[in-house]
């Protein structure tokens, strides 16, 4: 790729930084709108059928492998756990586990008396969340029995389920659980030229066929269809300030060569660790605590999703590479119940492995190191193993942050600093949904042998709200001190909720994208 454009010779309407979940809605939206869109995006342009294969260790390169550090009393793990690098995002190698958050997740303060209260509720998301499930034809059950949604979905649930899934739902059933099929982002029937699953389990090293959603294959290329310039391998390092203390636009690198786009709309989306980065490194003497941080929340209240697995060894075969990982789910635990020692609750999903993948995971495991001998013979019975992992609901705190450190990348921007530690609600939490995933395993008739610690679905960090006191952005992602200057990612979320995230995140930005919209014919960005 050749950049003609050198600071900002060629002004456009929007530019987005990063073309993930959120990037790829707003890329289409906003160029089908008639605006001029140009998406700067730090990882490359991939073809899945030329560029994915069923290879666990050589499709880590779909996560973020640059340099972070971490520290707290829980420190992160960093990567292909929780975010993406290249067009696309997170959602190349998502297990496409599509859940809307429930009404309760905007109102925990009000509910619960923790965390803060959306400034939005789940009603001014609902048309959005209907509106995304549509456009990718999400497939679910005919009855989703939780939250305020229960269907029907545009298309029918996925069939047959895997092994695990089937164990999973006969545990539950023993203990009288509520399970289901999970709503996906996976085709059980062909949309738009694209073929159905067939069941090839490789979902987190991308979808080779595209059965699964994902803005590479989506969004960006209507995107591009309607007008938009899409360039990868360009890493934004600042944001770009006019004297009128508006957004100018960003600045980039390419080649080791350093350009500017200029645009009349700055829009954010490079995830929970690099929106903050960005905003914090971008300093000036106007803003010399960092940019749309007058209220000191940038990078404040990052919020991952508890993750823990739990493996049980069955007498029979299970053989978890079987199917879509998650094919079977339960939230009979999301909600708050006054019997439990914790507020809020979790989703647990029965979630198949690859066989690195499972390595990795029982060698830290909480019974202890696992490796040599005993994790020789015990991947020889990888074939008998089912597993749950759970989704939990971390509760928000300003101690958890993203930082600027001393160190700085081959770009001479300071490295981002991850601190996290685990608060007290958060570990009872955890206690109690890994003795139900015990329960459900040993109701199903498996014998429990390892407990794996683990984080997922970073979110936080840009809080929105309706006091520029204690957030960062207005409900709609416009930051409160900069007009022109958005964020539309995960960093947004208040609280984190107890299920995957990505349905809420494309969602506001589908909403973002109308409000953008309607300011901009207005004269008013």
């Amino acid at each position: 790729m050749t950049l003609q454009r050198k600071y900002g010779n060629d002004q456009v309407d929007a530019v987005i930084v990063g073309a993930g979940a959120a990037g790829g809605v707003l890329a289409q939206q906003l160029s089908e709108a008639g605006m001029r869109v140009v998406v700067l995006e730090a990882g490359p342009f991939r073809d899945p059928q030329r560029d994915f294969a069923s290879d666990e260790l050589a499709m880590r390169s779909l996560g973020w492998e640059e340099t972070r550090l971490v520290d707290g009393a829980d420190p992160l793990k960093m990567g292909h756990n929780n975010s993406g690098r290249g067009v696309g995002g997170g959602t190349t190698h998502f297990t496409g586990v599509f859940l809307r958050f429930h009404e309760s997740d905007f109102r925990t303060r009000s509910l619960d008396g923790v965390g803060e209260d959306w400034p939005i509720s789940y009603s001014d998301l609902e048309p959005y969340y209907s509106r995304v499930e549509k456009a990718i034809a999400v497939s679910g059950p005919k009855f989703f029995p939780w939250g305020n949604y229960h269907g029907p979905y545009p298309y029918p649930e996925r069939e047959p389920l895997s092994p695990n899934a089937y164990l999973f739902m006969n545990g539950c059933e023993k203990l009288g659980i509520r399970a289901s099929v999970p709503p996906l982002a996976i085709l059980s029937a062909p949309f738009e030229g694209r073929p159905p699953c067939i069941n090839r389990g490789f979902c987190n090293e991308g979808c080779m066929p595209n059965a699964k959603f994902s803005t590479l294959i989506v969004h960006i290329p209507k995107a591009i269809r309607a007008g938009a310039e899409v360039l990868a391998d360009c890493t934004v390092t600042r944001v770009s300030m006019g004297k009128d203390g508006k957004a100018r636009g960003v600045e980039f690198i390419h080649d080791g060569q350093l350009y500017e786009q200029q645009a009349r709309i700055v829009i954010l989306s490079a995830f929970a660790v690099e929106t903050p980065r960005l905003l914090l490194n971008s300093a000036n003497s106007q803003f010399p605590d960092g940019l749309a941080n007058s209220s000191g929340w940038v990078g404040k209240a990052i919020m991952p999703h508890s993750s823990h697995d739990v493996y049980a060894k069955f007498d029979q075969e299970v053989r978890l590479y079987k199917g879509t990982p998650v094919l079977a789910t339960t939230q009979d635990f999301y909600e708050t119940d006054p019997a439990n020692p914790f507020v809020r609750g979790y989703t647990l999903h029965a979630h198949g492995a690859r066989p690195v993948g499972f390595a990795g995971g029982i060698s830290l495991s909480e019974q202890g190191p696992v490796w040599g001998q005993r994790l020789k013979e015990t991947l020889l019975d990888y074939n008998h193993y089912g597993r749950i992992t759970m989704v939990g609901e971390v509760l928000p705190s300003e101690h958890n942050r993203v930082t600027l450190s001393d160190e700085t990348d081959q770009h001479g921007v300071p490295r981002a600093k991850v601190s996290f530690s685990y608060g007290d609600n958060d570990r009872k939490l955890i206690q109690h949904a890994v003795g139900m995933m015990s329960s459900i395993l040993r109701a199903a008739g498996g014998a429990v042998e390892y407990v794996v610690p683990d984080t997922a679905h970073l979110t936080g960090g840009c809080r929105m709200g309706n006091n520029s006191d204690t957030s960062v952005t207005n409900s709609y992602g416009q930051t409160h001190d900069i007009p022109n200057l958005f964020v539309c990612d995960a960093s947004l979320f208040v609280t984190s909720g107890g299920g995957n995230p990505t349905n809420t995140v494309m969602a506001i930005a589908y909403r973002t994208a109308d409000y953008i919209q309607e300011r901009a014919s207005l004269k008013e960005l």
